[in-house]
């Protein structure tokens, strides 16, 4: 344990310096211990009727494709129970596709033709759930078979730490903030790595992204655009992916400007209480003339999508149905059919920075997992929808 001492009290800097010192420490100790020894996430199992479902076949077209030997065993079989890792089920659909009469039936990835998909999710304000959404979204789309990227533009790294590297632990790699810098960047392929969840990578971020900020005040010009810098740089790995997800961070500043001239489509996620409308109107404003600024400055802003999204939904609150409804009768189709519940168990594993696909059923209540996995199926359900709208396909 981290012994405790009265904190300084003389000056202010010393004293924030002497808190931000004493969080790190428990921080580094706390993640330590929950990813000792080797501080590597690693993903759970899949059992048969999950995987199935995931490959969009019954359980019987699986027992066959074993019994024939086209698809291997999985490694983990319990009480005569198939389990699969993840990187068995990415295998099993490559296997499944190279037999398929349908092309993409088994790996939806996208053709040459296909542009890739980059959807930005923001909002200043904070609590909207950007990168819970996100991270849930991520491995959704990961599962079904996509190669996806995601992009943590948040100096603060939440969705990186939830990928499984730890900035709070001496992390030293390169970060997006590398890759768009003003003063020597360095190629995107260096940047972006695989994570533990098979079919997903990341470009992570940590504090020193801020600088971007400053740098853009100082360095951008008509030559070289902050606006451009992000989508130049998807620019460079955008053969290795189907479709990346931007998690801006909670401000209108030029990172979530950037994200915003290098998405194909955007999501505003949005709790339903009225402070958070009455934010939300605010950003919109905002954003909206900073979408004019950069466009006279050359900026080519096309959006397949431009959702709303209503996060952190209690079906049972009369007050935030009343201003869903409210938003869905002003925005009609502007606003997604399906919403993220408020959920105890998103909010367990988000804790524990995992997503509702990490956690095991039989760890929570299987109820309150059921409702929790089938809000965020829903939602990936619908951006899958949408992505494959854009691609033109039925």
């Amino acid at each position: 344990m981290i012994p405790v001492t009265p904190l300084a009290t003389e000056r202010p800097s010393a004293l924030a310096t002497e808190i931000s010192e004493r969080l790190n420490a428990a921080i580094r100790e706390h993640l330590l211990a929950a990813f000792a020894p080797d501080n590597t996430k690693t993903l759970r199992s899949f059992a048969a009727p999950e995987v199935a479902d995931l490959l969009g076949v019954s359980g019987q077209f699986m027992r066959k494709v074993h019994a024939e030997g086209t698809v291997p065993e999985p490694s983990d079989i319990r009480g005569g129970r198939r389990h699969y890792s993840a990187q068995e089920i990415w295998d099993a659909r490559d296997i499944l596709e190279r037999s398929s009469r349908k092309k993409g039936r088994y790996v939806p990835r996208r053709s040459l033709d296909e542009k890739l998909q980059i959807w930005q999710l923001m909002n200043f304000k904070g609590g909207s759930s950007k990168s819970t959404t996100t991270i849930h979204l991520a491995h959704y789309l990961a599962l079904r078979g996509y190669r996806v990227l995601v992009v943590d533009l948040d100096p603060q790294g939440s969705l990186t730490s939830m990928c499984g590297i730890s900035p709070e632990i001496e992390f030293d790699g390169l970060t997006i903030y590398d890759a768009i810098r003003y003063d020597e960047p360095v190629d995107m392929a260096e940047v972006v790595v695989s994570t533990y969840f098979p079919g997903l990578s990341i470009a992570p971020s940590r504090l020193i992204l801020s600088e971007f900020e400053t740098e853009s005040a100082v360095h951008s010009n008509p030559e070289r655009p902050f606006f451009t810098r992000i989508r130049n740089a998807i620019a460079q790995v955008e053969g290795d992916f189907d479709l990346v997800l931007v998690d801006s961070p909670p401000q209108l500043g030029f990172l979530t400007i950037a994200g915003m001239a290098a998405a194909s489509s955007l999501i505003v996620p949005l709790t339903p209480s009225m402070l958070d409308v009455s934010s939300t109107a605010q950003f919109l404003e905002l954003a909206g003339a900073y979408m004019g600024v950069i466009e006279d400055a050359g900026a080519m802003l096309q959006y397949d999508e431009f959702k709303f999204l209503i996060t952190r939904d209690e079906p049972t609150d009369i007050p935030s149905q009343q201003l869903t409804s409210f938003m869905r009768a002003l925005f009609q189709d502007r606003v997604m059919s399906a919403t993220a519940l408020k959920s105890t168990a998103i909010s367990d594993a988000t804790m524990l920075k995992q997503s509702i696909y990490e956690v095991v059923r039989s760890e929570m209540t299987r109820a309150t997992y059921d409702r929790a996995k089938g809000s965020m199926d829903a939602v990936g359900v619908e951006v899958e929808r949408m992505i494959h709208q854009a691609w033109g396909r039925s």
